[in-house]
């Protein structure tokens, strides 16, 4: 049999290809107080923990965990879109080193290219704008434009379909959590690395599932194109 390219590297935002210097819990702290829990002891403590080791999933679907409540879920998901939001005008939104030419290096080399986030849409809009990367990629996508955020397979199952891809092992997936791992094992890729730029460490990742563990987005694009070579 013929051996089967890759055409698909489906890439996460925040931690993979994104630096946001730490904005998500600075943003959750804000929104656990609007939505009442105490702001210091080891419940507020058990909630940032829960918020890093959930980091990539959808962002209300944390809250819905964590609150048990879907109205204080909404009132909290919506706070933290706002806090995150300011913030980003506030701090230094930059790629991770090489991420924008490793992402024009694949698709350059026939790849297409879909980022993938766990906030919502109008939040990875303000990512792209501030980035300068609205047409940086062939596809972005936020939860509401799949269905479900990670763990589950929709972003990268919808990536594929919009993008018209043959078969799910002409797909990498790369993400820095453990969600992002779960997700591009879910949908059969192939390839489904972690990066070690964001919020889970190599043995996190690898105890997820992971194909690869890389130190970079740079290092992934090199694997994809030495595939197709």
């Amino acid at each position: 049999m013929p051996h089967k390219t890759i055409d698909l590297a489906v890439l996460d935002m925040a931690g993979t290809t994104v630096a946001d210097g730490g904005l998500v819990l600075r943003a959750f702290d804000t929104a656990a107080t609007v939505a009442g829990l105490e702001t210091e002891g080891p419940l507020r403590e058990q909630a940032r923990q829960y918020v890093l080791d959930t980091m990539g999933q959808s962002k209300i679907a944390v809250f819905r965990a964590l609150l048990g409540d879907e109205d204080r879920a909404q009132t909290a998901n919506r706070a933290f879109e706002t806090a995150y939001e300011e913030l980003i005008d506030e701090v230094d939104i930059a790629p991770i080193p090489g991420a924008a030419e490793a992402i024009s290096a694949l698709r350059a080399a026939g790849v297409r290219v879909a980022l993938t986030t766990g906030f919502s849409r109008n939040t990875q809009d303000r990512l792209l704008d501030a980035l300068g990367w609205r047409d940086i990629a062939d596809l972005t996508l936020a939860p509401s434009d799949a269905g479900r955020g990670r763990p589950y397979p929709d972003l990268v199952l919808t990536a594929l379909l919009r993008l018209r891809v043959d078969a799910v092992d002409r797909v990498a997936v790369l993400g820095d959590t453990t969600s992002d791992i779960a997700a591009g094992r879910a949908a059969g890729a192939r390839i489904v690395a972690g990066a070690l730029t964001g919020a889970h460490d190599e043995p996190r990742l690898r105890a997820a599932g992971a194909t690869h563990v890389l130190p970079s987005v740079v290092e992934f694009a090199e694997l994809i194109r030495a595939e197709r070579s």
